[in-house]
């Protein structure tokens, strides 16, 4: 059976696009005499909310331990290749832990999938935006920059329990 599709004919203002522009020149009028909005950023430091998707990091508990236990699944999830990971056996209750972890900050699109992927919280985008290498070797981050307190990253560990 055939569906029969309706021709519907454009008025001869649809045809020149008159309403368009003029939706297209009131929105323009309207932010033209809004308030500017700029800050001084050296001196005044933007503060992210915390749905703010900034480098990403892992999650050191408070006894010292990485949460990671080295799954592999942010690196397999990531789009940019940019995170490796290197699995170590321990006799502790984890059984594994990451023995090298390495995020390519140059190749890092700041996706978030490697945070949503983590079964463990291990990893979680944090509020850091200020990134500024002087060679590629300082671009690639291991564990000793990765690592942060779970109680820096406290915001934004509740704002993803909220939104699961």
């Amino acid at each position: 059976m055939a569906v029969k599709k309706r021709k519907k004919d454009l008025t001869f203002l649809e045809k020149i696009y008159i309403p368009e522009i003029v939706k297209g020149l009131s929105l323009t009028m309207k932010n033209m005499f809004k308030p500017k909005f700029t800050m001084k950023y050296p001196e005044e430091k933007f503060i992210p909310p915390a749905s703010y998707r900034g480098r990403p990091v892992l999650v050191m508990e408070e006894n010292g331990e990485e949460r990671c236990v080295a799954c592999g699944l942010c690196s397999r999830v990531c789009p940019a290749l940019a995170i490796e990971v290197q699995a170590g056996e321990t006799t502790s209750e984890k059984e594994r832990y990451p023995e090298k972890f390495e995020i390519n900050m140059l190749r890092c699109i700041f996706c978030g999938f490697c945070e949503d992927v983590c079964p463990e919280e291990a990893i979680v985008m944090s509020k850091d935006y200020e990134l500024a290498f002087s060679n590629r070797e300082d671009a690639i981050y291991g564990m000793d920059k990765l690592l942060t307190p779970v109680n820096q990253l406290q915001d934004r560990i509740e704002f993803l329990r909220s939104y699961k």
